[in-house]
């Protein structure tokens, strides 16, 4: 005969308040308040150097100074890229990029300094043809004040005159001739003066064109032009040498004065001097 023995269950209840997770609800860290990130945002006005025509080029973001991390700080070696048509006011001056660094935080303006050179893409795409050779050649130059610059240099063989042939394909010897003499031109043009002269040189195509005119005697040349133009290596910086490049006293450079000066006009020094003189 079975016997039916009482089983008793213990159930353990949970007392409210001790477990705070789940009278809050959700995990703990959950989904923070997401706001807007440009509020915590200052807008700041660049500044290309004094050899550019248009000098308020652009603005940049930074998130404003909080605990260590300062805003100017932050801007300091900022590489910005922008077209020379937009520099110079010059849309014929459209296929290159210029590379500008900043490297000085006066206020709300960030003041540049030159830091690349670069062809377009689709300049180059479109110089680029068959039937010809393109022959390229490359440099390391440190120039007067002491920035160590690599200029990169590209020139196409061209056609002669009343020629009959589809193609115009150099010589190897050719080839290292003039590899030879673009590197012997651009080191010339190059170290003998500052970054700044350079960079007037390398806007007209000087360098390309003197390569141009050396290299006729060997074959003749077209489309010769500076590529590419990188810094390598900077001298220690120097902040007197960085507002000389941009030259600024204020852009309030006052107004010409409506009447000339008068022909017997003199300070009152020259005046005491000239009576003096006239005394002896």
């Amino acid at each position: 005969q079975a016997c039916s023995v009482p089983v008793s269950f213990s159930w353990a209840v949970m007392a409210v308040g001790k477990n705070k997770r789940l009278t809050k609800g959700g995990k703990k860290g959950g989904k923070k308040k997401a706001g807007d990130p440009f509020l915590r945002k200052e807008w700041y006005d660049i500044k290309a150097p004094s050899m550019f025509t248009v000098r308020n080029c652009g603005k940049t973001l930074v998130s404003r100074t909080q605990g260590a991390k300062i805003a100017t700080e932050e801007l300091k070696g900022r590489v910005l890229e922008v077209n020379l048509a937009d520099l110079n006011s010059d849309e014929d001056q459209a296929s290159k990029k210029i590379r500008l660094c900043i490297e000085e935080v006066q206020g709300r303006s960030c003041l540049t300094d030159f830091h690349g050179m670069q062809l377009t893409r689709d300049k180059i795409c479109s110089l680029i043809k068959k039937w010809q050779t393109l022959i390229e050649a490359q440099v390391d130059v440190k120039t007067t004040d002491g920035y160590v610059v690599r200029m990169f240099c590209m020139a196409f063989t061209a056609r002669q005159r009343e020629q009959v042939k589809a193609n115009c394909y150099a010589q190897t010897a050719q080839i290292r001739k003039i590899r030879r003499k673009m590197t012997e031109i651009m080191t010339q043009e190059a170290s003998k003066c500052q970054l700044r002269e350079l960079v007037k040189k390398l806007i007209p195509e000087v360098i390309g064109k003197e390569i141009e005119k050396q290299c006729k005697g060997i074959f003749p040349l077209k489309d010769c032009m500076i590529r590419k133009v990188k810094i390598m290596k900077k001298p220690k910086f120097d902040i007197t040498k960085l507002m000389e490049l941009h030259g600024d006293g204020g852009d309030d450079v006052g107004v010409e004065m409506m009447r000339p000066e008068a022909d017997d006009a003199m300070n009152t020094l020259t005046a005491d001097v000239t009576a003096a003189a006239d005394d002896d």
